[in-house]
């Protein structure tokens, strides 16, 4: 008998409620996320952007896989890290449901559960992990010795490359989310250096953002040139210390998980970087790839013995867990 379970995603402007079963199929994937025209993220506007969608994304998550409460063994949901306001808002909701419903909860590492959806969906056995979103860009391994156990051995030393993106596209008033936007742009533009900076396995976008900020409101470049730049600068900056991570760890397969996955381009780039060096190039497919509840749902299956009603953790690092 397959066991059935939900994931609840909460940590950022997505609200999410996967139902998956033990055999690793995904059954129901459903959620809506908080935009804004120039704001970006607004923390407390979030919040209650999770609040208002709830009932409505459990309902046709429940509608889609065909199930009701009674076929539910437990409830996981992402106790961090992410946002404070957006992870108490998830938390209220679901501990809602588990009081009303009896089920117990299992609190999960946000991050941990980008690796496992991939790791599951694309049948691997020890990839070297790329994770790059909004907040974190990370490349971690799995300790050889304790699954479930990892370690990152580079990272970026200021802010995510998602949330890099995300400023510029604020800049220059593409609205929030801005990734898919500038990739559009990027398409017809042309090379203008930025700083390339990467130390050892580790790499910094803030002076890419300063330096395209610059040049933009002077008028020096254009809006397509700098999106292409920038896209060209910190994916190959990623393709540089993930290739170096692969040659010291000797892994043969290469996950990428997170939002910013998403990008046809930067995946082109690492796919290449792969072929060169005979290893494989792993992604998961768009409905994965950003936040979701199925890979809340499927690390909740993974740490059901591990962890529990948690309450939220909001500075949770993958090495903590």
């Amino acid at each position: 008998m397959h066991m059935i379970f939900i994931g609840v995603e909460s940590t950022a402007h997505t609200f999410g409620v996967g139902v998956m079963n033990s055999q690793g199929e995904v059954l129901a994937n459903v959620k809506d996320s908080y935009s804004s025209a120039d704001g970006g993220m607004i923390p407390d506007k979030v919040a209650k952007h999770h609040e208002e969608v709830a009932e409505r994304i459990l309902a046709e998550a429940f509608r889609v896989a065909g199930i009701a409460w009674k076929d539910v063994n437990f409830i996981a949901y992402s106790a961090g890290p992410g946002l404070d306001p957006a992870l108490w808002a998830g938390y209220r909701i679901v501990s809602a449901w588990a009081s009303t419903e009896g089920k117990k909860l299992v609190g999960v590492n946000h991050c941990c559960a980008h690796l496992s959806i991939g790791k599951v969906w694309n049948k691997l056995d020890d990839p070297c992990y790329l994770y790059v979103s909004g907040v974190n860009t990370q490349i971690i391994v799995e300790e050889r010795l304790s699954e479930g156990k990892y370690q990152i051995i580079g990272e970026t030393l200021d802010i995510g490359l998602g949330n890099m993106l995300d400023k510029f596209g604020r800049i220059l008033g593409l609205g929030f989310p801005a990734g898919a936007k500038i990739e559009e742009l990027a398409k017809r533009g042309k090379y203008v250096e930025l700083p390339y900076t990467v130390k050892g396995m580790d790499a910094s976008f803030s002076g890419i953002l300063t330096k395209a900020d610059q040049l933009f409101k002077r008028g020096i470049a254009s809006r397509e040139d700098l999106c292409f730049s920038m896209q060209e600068t910190s994916f190959a900056m990623l393709a540089e210390v993930v290739e170096r991570a692969m040659a010291h760890t000797g892994k043969k397969e290469l996950l990428l998980v997170g939002g910013v996955g998403a990008n046809t381009r930067f995946c082109e780039m690492l796919d290449i970087m792969c072929a060169q060096r005979g290893a494989r190039f792993f992604k998961v497919p768009m409905d994965l790839a950003g936040d979701q509840g199925a890979m809340i749902a499927w690390e909740g299956y993974l740490r059901r013995g591990s962890y529990g009603n948690i309450s939220v953790k909001p500075h949770w690092r993958t090495d903590e867990v």
